[in-house]
């Protein structure tokens, strides 16, 4: 075996992928990320115990924050930069080693001599090859005496965690950042090295994650509505104008208002790619009139959608897939996202200068002619959506909109999504579809109509805007004086990586019941745990669109 991951709905055989990773992860890399994991929990010890005595550094902070987004899926697959950030690692480790050790002996006026983990005792390899080796002893494996339930739930915490980080990490580079959020950081990494936690109390962390994680996703909304403004409904052409082109794909927002910002002028059309669409919502990017529309569909599509096309490409953050070597010179990364020979744009954050970019995009000249497009409606955050609060209360009650569907989620490639592309389609007339995420590209482009003018597909955003979505059901519930499972609502989602699965712990934390899961379920989730799950949250796989959808309208 020369790695081992199953962080991600794709693995291979629906196992663990163990040769290379679906998503284009090499072993290297894959053992790297381990490693690096294994680095973070080390600094997670002390700065917990730092943290206790009053000792905090926003800097480590952000230093845990990047480091676990770094190992997320369709992040980094440079080995070199991961490297780096190892051996990075081990120095912060020893300065918070070396503030926890002065705040204890301060208050306590002795030394410390507790017990602790061996996380905080590792020292990177002087090489590549020993760090490798390094990293055979720490992954998800190195402990084949725990019993199935207690791995799975320390894969899921793993997992939760790295996916807040993604969203930490875009609020942090907007300014906004939140005690607890940078906390349980801390917290969750040091339990995942004390292997006297029992299954029980692994539950009970999963589950106050999910609390956490809502305010982390709290945080984020407020970050993109105070620097972009609360998205309004917007029309998008999906469609080619003519002229030099760049395609921005990724999720990070303010990477695209400085990309917006340096074009200004300069006679070149922008256009947004994959989950990236939301982003012609928001007032204060779309007031840019060069931002013409959206390029192609979700993430998996990329190579085909890349592949000879005259246009630059800027990855903003994951989603990146191997290049093809016919546009390897064309695409760039930046902050967090690395390709190895791909060109990185450096920075982090406000002052990245794209000049490069620019320069390409010109070079290849774009677009010879337009490309006629359809429309496609964006821009139903939960501002827009509880301004409509009173139309939608008044077509429930008088019976013209019986039902709501929140089919959303991460798309991907594996056979099974088009389950999402029927049942949308198959969902009754009198029925509003709610949507977010790369997932709608299953059936954003088709027409569904509207009920008394409100239109039966409702884009939410971005995969974080599923805060969005939880804010809107809870207005209902209180306007309808019940509980959010006593709407007549129904959530089916995809998932794909791990900002998916900290979503879900997130509706799991609020008590929400009856979510539908698919395509497939997560290798991670052992037969116990998901007992658990479903008897608590009555949470289930997908079946088919027919069968899902006459149990879902008993409700």
């Amino acid at each position: 075996m020369d790695m081992f991951c199953r962080q991600c709905e794709q693995v291979s055989q629906g196992s663990s992928c163990t040769k290379s990773g679906v998503c284009g992860k090499s072993p290297e890399v894959s053992n790297l990320q381990d490693l690096l994991v294994y680095a973070l929990e080390g600094i997670a010890v002390y700065g917990k115990m730092a943290q206790d005595l009053g000792v905090k550094d926003k800097a480590v902070d952000r230093f845990l924050v990047e480091g676990l987004f770094d190992t997320v899926t369709n992040v980094n697959f440079d080995p070199q930069r991961l490297e780096e950030t190892i051996r990075k690692a081990y120095t912060v480790k020893e300065q918070v080693k070396k503030s926890f050790l002065k705040a204890y002996q301060e208050k306590e006026g002795k030394k410390f001599d507790g017990q602790l983990t061996e996380a905080v005792n590792w020292k990177p390899a002087d090489t590549r090859a020993g760090l490798l080796e390094q990293s055979r002893t720490v992954g998800i494996l190195s402990n084949p005496g725990l019993e199935e339930d207690n791995q799975s739930l320390r894969e899921l915490l793993l997992y939760n965690l790295k996916g807040m980080a993604a969203y930490a990490d875009h609020a942090s580079l907007l300014g906004h950042e939140n005690e607890t959020v940078n906390s349980f950081f801390y917290k969750g990494l040091a339990a995942l090295t004390d292997m006297t936690f029992s299954t029980g109390a692994l539950i009970d962390l999963n589950m106050e994650f999910g609390k956490v994680n809502l305010a982390c996703l709290a945080m984020l909304d407020k970050a993109h509505t105070g620097r972009f403004g609360s998205p309004v409904p917007t029309k998008v052409f999906w469609g080619n104008k003519k002229g030099p082109a760049i395609i921005v794909s990724g999720h990070d927002l303010l990477d695209l208002e400085q990309l917006l910002r340096q074009t200004e002028g300069r006679g070149i059309n922008i256009y947004t790619h994959g989950e990236m669409l939301p982003a012609h919502g928001y007032p204060e990017l779309k007031k840019y009139k060069h931002l013409v529309g959206h390029f192609g569909t979700a993430w998996q599509n990329q190579k085909k959608e890349f592949d000879a096309v005259p246009a630059a490409v800027l990855m903003t953050t994951n989603c990146i897939q191997k290049p093809l070597d016919s546009y390897l010179d064309r695409i760039f990364t930046t902050g967090l996202v690395g390709w190895p020979g791909a060109a990185q744009i450096e920075g982090q954050g406000a002052g990245k200068d794209f000049s490069a970019v620019i320069e390409k995009s010109l070079q290849l000249g774009g677009f010879t002619e337009e490309t006629p497009g359809q429309e496609v409606m964006v821009g139903f955050g939960h501002d827009a959506l509880l301004s409509a609060a009173p139309k939608v209360i008044g077509a429930v009650a008088d019976g013209s909109l019986k039902h709501f569907f929140l089919i959303g989620g991460c798309d991907g490639a594996k056979p099974g999504r088009n389950y999402f592309t029927e049942l949308a389609q198959k969902v009754p007339a009198d029925s509003v579809i709610l949507t977010l995420a790369c997932g709608k590209f299953r059936f954003n482009h088709l027409d569904f109509g509207d009920i008394n003018g409100i239109p039966r597909l409702l884009d939410c955003g971005q995969c974080n805007d599923a805060y969005s979505a939880i804010v809107v059901a809870t207005e209902l519930a209180k306007a309808f004086n019940c509980s959010v499972n006593d709407l007549p609502l129904s959530i089916i989602l995809s998932w794909y990586e791990q900002k998916a699965v900290c979503i879900l712990t997130t509706l799991l934390s609020l008590g929400i019941k009856n979510i539908r899961l698919g395509p497939s379920l997560p290798a991670f989730i052992s037969p116990g745990v998901l007992k658990v799950l479903s008897e608590n949250f009555n949470i289930r796989p997908t079946t088919t669109p027919e069968q899902d959808l006459q149990e879902m309208l008993k409700k």
